[in-house]
């Protein structure tokens, strides 16, 4: 089989950089993102998610400059990443990268932090995670509210700046309202299929195809409790759902988003970086062709982001 660069939208290593110490070049048992797992599989732009920890006493804001400051110390410790450009081609030796944000309250509210995460490289934000903040409600949430006015107002200086809008984790309500108030393309880093498994953190279809047709993308997750309601899932629940969504709306609009090291169990078959070649070949066996592959598993993400570049 071809081997093709690889695009993730979504892991939490940072989280656990800042939290546990761990090292990008040497992986503990249970680590899902290396860089000696990503060059085996030829991973070639990776998004790293700040997710602030709703559970955790100290400061939001804080969480996140700690982590923005992770990500930094990380670039400077590997040469071989690089943030992603313009002109960043997947043929080099680098590995791209896009910082963003998950759980909008990191900001704590106010714009002007909004406005110096973008000074400080990152370059999309989730609003919520599984909590409620001053911004908007969240999936996993018994009300499906959707945004504050802080939220809209948010949200308008993100597409004034030129951050994309990720929708991973937010409410029903809050997607009707974003496909309406955003006047940039949205996204989902990391959400799955509701009608291929009924899971309230999923897209349902009429907001896939809304996403698609604002021309984002939405990025497939492993994590196996949103895959099936099995005891244990396998890489063949990752093709369903991705299959599902390329007869939805096309080949160009789905992509991988793992949301490595943000669970605590993965599939069978897909543990770390170094499997997601597999996924590819359970792909190429299920009837998607060649070009299929290249835009699923790198050149929709990239083209996707590349425009807030």
């Amino acid at each position: 089989m071809q081997r093709f660069p690889i695009a993730d939208a979504h892991c939490d290593f940072l989280y656990y950089m800042v939290n546990d110490g761990w090292d990008l070049n040497k992986p503990v048992p249970r680590q899902a993102v290396a860089l000696p797992y990503m060059q085996e599989a030829n991973a070639k732009l990776v998004f790293f998610a700040a997710w602030i920890d709703g559970d955790m006493k100290r400061n939001c804001l804080q969480q996140a400059m700690d982590l923005l400051d992770a990500y930094h110390t990380m670039m400077d410790a590997n040469p071989i990443l690089t943030p992603l450009t313009k002109d960043f081609s997947p043929s080099s030796d680098k590995i791209a990268t896009v910082l963003t944000v998950e759980g909008g309250e990191g900001i704590n509210g106010e714009a002007a932090n909004l406005r110096l995460f973008y000074r400080l490289g990152v370059r999309a934000m989730n609003l919520t995670w599984n909590f409620t903040n001053e911004l908007a409600s969240p999936a996993m949430r018994r009300a499906n509210k959707g945004l504050t006015d802080r939220g809209r107002q948010i949200v308008r200086e993100m597409n004034r700046l030129g951050m994309a809008v990720d929708v991973s984790h937010l409410s029903d309500a809050g997607i009707d309202e974003l496909l309406t108030l955003s006047e940039r393309p949205i996204f989902a880093s990391h959400s799955n299929m509701r009608s291929v498994y009924n899971q309230k953190r999923s897209l349902k279809n009429e907001h896939v195809k809304a996403i698609a047709e604002m021309g984002g993308v939405v990025g497939i997750n492993y994590y196996p409790g949103h895959l099936s309601d099995a005891a244990t899932a396998r890489i063949d629940d990752i093709v369903r759902h991705i299959a599902y969504g390329v007869d939805l709306v096309g080949a160009d609009h789905i992509c991988l988003g793992s949301d490595f090291d943000g669970m605590t169990n993965y599939p069978e078959d897909l543990k770390s970086w170094r499997d997601v070649p597999k996924l590819l070949e359970a792909l190429q066996k299920a009837g998607f062709s060649e070009d299929e592959l290249k835009k699923i598993s790198y050149q929709n993400l990239h083209d996707y982001i590349i425009q807030f570049c």
